[in-house]
């Protein structure tokens, strides 16, 4: 039952993930979180710093170390194929019909009209993870919020990064391992 529920889970994160693995960032997070609580929301930061580290995209690392940590090896299978199943079916229909419409213009007006909806999927999910880094506990809302919640080592570094990426435009896996090695001795030796 529970490999069912992980392929269906993950079906559906496969089927509407539109724009990416950044865009898939909120599905995920509601179908690992909110509808199983397969996750809690520090072992969900956690799933996303491996699933970015690691070769391949996200939507389909998270499937995998999701499904592993829910059933073990066979959920891992499972979850990566109904992560996979719905695009593969769906390029092959729309490789199909593009390539015979690419011309007209409501085809053209469509893929327009499915930027901005990408681009705010991609700020929900960077709002999540921002959150996260910057507040100390999981549950913080604006109302209960008091400055000994609010993580400034966390706010320093992310600002530092943002900065060096956007200044200097470094490679960003210099700037990943450079805050790693800031965030090991600062949280790790002091």
């Amino acid at each position: 039952m529970i490999l069912l529920e992980i392929f269906w889970s993950f079906f559906q994160i496969g089927l509407f993930a539109i724009g990416g693995g950044y865009a898939a960032l909120p599905l995920i997070e509601h179908q690992v979180l909110e509808a199983h609580n397969w996750l809690t929301l520090t072992e969900f930061a956690d799933l996303l710093t491996i699933s970015q580290m690691t070769p391949g995209p996200i939507a389909l690392n998270a499937s995998t170390f999701v499904g592993t940590r829910v059933a073990g090896l066979p959920g891992a299978i499972v979850a990566t194929i109904g992560c996979v199943t719905p695009s593969c079916i769906i390029v092959l229909i729309l490789s199909y019909f593009y390539f015979k419409y690419k011309n007209l213009s409501s085809i053209q007006g469509i893929l327009k009209g499915l930027r901005p909806a990408v681009v705010s999927l991609i700020a929900s999910a960077g709002l999540s993870i921002l959150m996260l880094a910057v507040f100390k506990s999981e549950d913080i809302t604006i109302w209960n919020m008091s400055l000994s919640d609010i993580n400034f080592i966390s706010i320093i570094l992310v600002s530092v990064g943002v900065f060096v990426l956007r200044k200097y435009k470094m490679d960003p896996i210099k700037v990943m391992i450079a805050t790693g090695i800031v965030g090991i001795f600062i949280y790790g030796v002091m």
